[in-house]
């Protein structure tokens, strides 16, 4: 900071704020100085993008984000104002979180070289974005399509871009992969915000028929019959038969 200082560069951090700041469109990082000791409670005026949550709004804010193959295209805001255009849209979802304190989290993280690090987030449209895509799939996306995804693609993207690899091979072919999984993912969900929280009031798809109330329902009687998980339970339960055997007959506890 002193030769920061001298030499006339600016930073935002100061001695009374030893911690640095790295902000963009999506989110504010903040690291190092104070924040280094894992036990040490961030201040509260280290915070620059979200509200303090205890002292947002008494009252919640709606909100309906609709999806075209997994993307954002369109938000119903609160007054009845519509958006449609993709900044405008990121810009409209992250201002209402920002103002309700929503998308902040502490963490210690592992870095690429092995180290672990203490740092701190602020990430208030996107936090709302993608929880409520995430909602969506689970009404319009198919089972094993999304299985296949979270346990080879989702856990390899993140690590792709934490390690500053976006520009590589191996993501160009993750991302034509997720690209192929979304195809499904249209529709829209209604979200709230308040004191900190996202949640999900409901979601709906015009186009997706994956989900069937009256196939899922317990009061009605559809193409589905109960009669019918008669062979599917004593099929699925041949291997444990058998293993409740093994353990019986070696003296063990099931």
């Amino acid at each position: 900071l002193d030769y920061a200082e001298q030499s006339g560069i600016p930073v935002t951090s100061t001695k009374s704020k030893p911690w640095s700041m790295d902000e963009n469109l999506a989110h504010c990082s903040y690291e190092a100085g104070i924040l280094e000791d894992p036990n040490v409670t961030p201040p509260e005026d280290m915070w620059k993008l979200t509200v303090d949550p205890t002292k947002a709004p008494e009252q919640p804010e709606d909100f309906v984000l609709h999806f075209e193959k997994g993307l954002p295209v369109k938000a119903e805001l609160p007054g009845g104002k519509t958006v449609t255009d993709a900044t405008e849209l990121f810009l409209a979802v992250n201002a209402i979180a920002r103002k309700h304190g929503v998308g902040r989290i502490d963490i210690v993280e592992n870095r690429f070289i092995g180290l672990k690090s203490r740092g701190c987030y602020e990430t208030p449209g996107l936090t709302c974005l993608r929880a409520a895509h995430i909602d969506l799939e689970g009404l319009t996306m198919d089972r094993e399509v999304r299985a296949l995804r979270d346990q080879f693609l989702t856990f390899n993207y993140a690590k792709i871009l934490y390690n500053g690899l976006y520009f590589s091979p191996e993501c160009k072919f993750l991302l034509q992969c997720v690209a192929a999984s979304q195809d499904s993912v249209n529709g829209a969900v209604r979200c709230r915000v308040y004191k900190g929280a996202f949640s999900v009031l409901g979601r709906w798809s015009d186009t997706e028929k994956l989900y069937d109330m009256d196939e899922s329902s317990m009061d009605v009687i559809g193409d589905f019959r109960p009669e019918d998980t008669t062979g599917f339970i004593s099929v699925n339960a041949i291997r444990l038969k058998k293993y409740g055997r093994m353990m019986e007959e070696a003296g063990k506890k099931m």
